[in-house]
């Protein structure tokens, strides 16, 4: 087993004072050589917009877009035609392909909104744009990891362009739970949203992160109650 642990303190960060941002791994002027991107997942920023405030029209391709409110909503506008707002217990996909430009703004004016904006390298290149958002009950759940994208669609959740699964759980203390890779070729990326995990001897508080990859399992405890997770699975070579 390989494994890396990114301290929340130690990610990048930048305040523009509209944005209040913090980079898992590098991005814009945060540079670090020995956080690129683990496997194919290249982005996990974690975003706080002030109210009325957001990126304009900017253009991606190539790069499977993921979008996860965990408080507020982001209004999203794209050149496909797509307008609305995605709020927290929603899920937003959008497959770059070719090219697409987009927008996302704080969809209230009196409220900050903070969310993750995930990117994973496509198994595909130059495929029509896409564009999907779902309600999801994950906010419900207890005890229990929701899987919220994945490679194929299904009823409960979204897919992307990748042979990769995202799963978020929402766990009262001293839960444990074990996660199974669905490819013996992937690794996963642990983020810790809120309160304290425990794995693979590594104690995970509040936006900490664990690179695992050569591992074909792994046990998971919550160590605090209102303890959530995000598990990301992609492949390490796409």
């Amino acid at each position: 087993m390989k494994s890396t642990l990114i301290k929340a303190e130690t990610r990048g960060h930048a305040n523009h004072g509209w944005l209040d941002t913090h980079h898992t791994f590098s991005f814009a002027d945060y540079y670090d050589p020995n956080r690129i991107h683990f496997g194919a997942l290249r982005v996990l920023n974690d975003d706080i917009v002030i109210g009325g405030e957001g990126f304009g029209k900017h253009p991606h391709d190539n790069m499977e877009i993921i979008t996860i409110p965990l408080e507020g909503g982001v209004r999203h506008g794209d050149s496909m035609g797509n307008d609305g707002v995605i709020r927290a217990g929603e899920v937003q996909v959008m497959s770059a392909g070719k090219g697409v430009i987009h927008s996302e703004y704080n969809a209230d004016k009196d409220q900050s909104v903070n969310f993750f904006q995930i990117w994973i390298y496509p198994n595909q290149k130059d495929v029509p744009p896409r564009y999907e958002q779902k309600t999801m009950d994950f906010l419900s759940h207890r005890n229990k990891l929701s899987e919220i994208v994945s490679p194929k669609e299904t009823p409960h959740g979204l897919w992307i362009y990748q042979n990769a699964w995202l799963n978020i759980g929402a766990f009262d203390a001293e839960k444990t739970f074990e996660y199974a890779l669905h490819d013996k070729q992937n690794g996963i990326f642990l983020m810790n949203i809120e309160g304290s995990f425990e794995a693979e001897g590594f104690r995970l508080d509040k936006r900490d992160g664990l690179c695992l990859s050569d591992i074909e399992k792994t046990t998971i405890k919550a160590l605090s109650n209102d303890s959530r997770i995000l598990i990301i699975e992609v492949p390490m070579v796409w």
